[in-house]
């Protein structure tokens, strides 16, 4: 999806939730839907702040919490860390964190999903919804 059509489908969620479109919330908008990461809400404030000084972190809060509601992102509370935002048209993947620099890497492996359905059909199940999250270290270079 587009940049543009992200903001306007996150523009469209929030006055869809009976949210006001300000400009503080307009340039959030912005923002997030040219994020590429998995920004938290510190981060999204950092980068709207940088555009529009004085945007309030209770803005971010809670815009990202009536996105959230309206499910055109998700949050994710990744273990030692504050919840952690993204897109939700980016299909399934599963996340790699980097325990040393909190990097958020997506993977996607057609092997552990296959597994994972083998595993459930074992055990007498269908998987409905599921999240892998592997916490990592790079292994050092000799």
């Amino acid at each position: 999806m587009t940049r543009l059509a992200r903001s306007d489908r996150l523009t469209q969620a929030l006055r869809d939730a009976g949210i006001r479109m300000t400009r503080q919330r307009a340039v959030l908008v912005a923002k997030l839907a040219e994020a590429e990461d998995h920004p938290d809400a510190v981060e999204l404030h950092r980068r709207a702040e940088e555009e529009m000084p004085g945007i309030s972190l209770s803005t971010v809060y809670r815009t990202l919490s009536a996105l959230e509601g309206q499910g055109v992102i998700h949050r994710h509370q990744f273990e030692g860390a504050s919840a952690r935002f993204e897109h939700a048209d980016a299909g399934h993947h599963d996340h790699m964190i980097d325990v040393d620099t909190g990097e958020v890497i997506e993977f996607c492996s057609d092997r552990i999903e296959r597994l994972q359905a083998e595993l459930a059909a074992e055990l007498g199940y269908d998987i409905v919804h599921h999240r892998m999250e592997l916490y990592v270290r790079r292994k050092p270079t000799s």
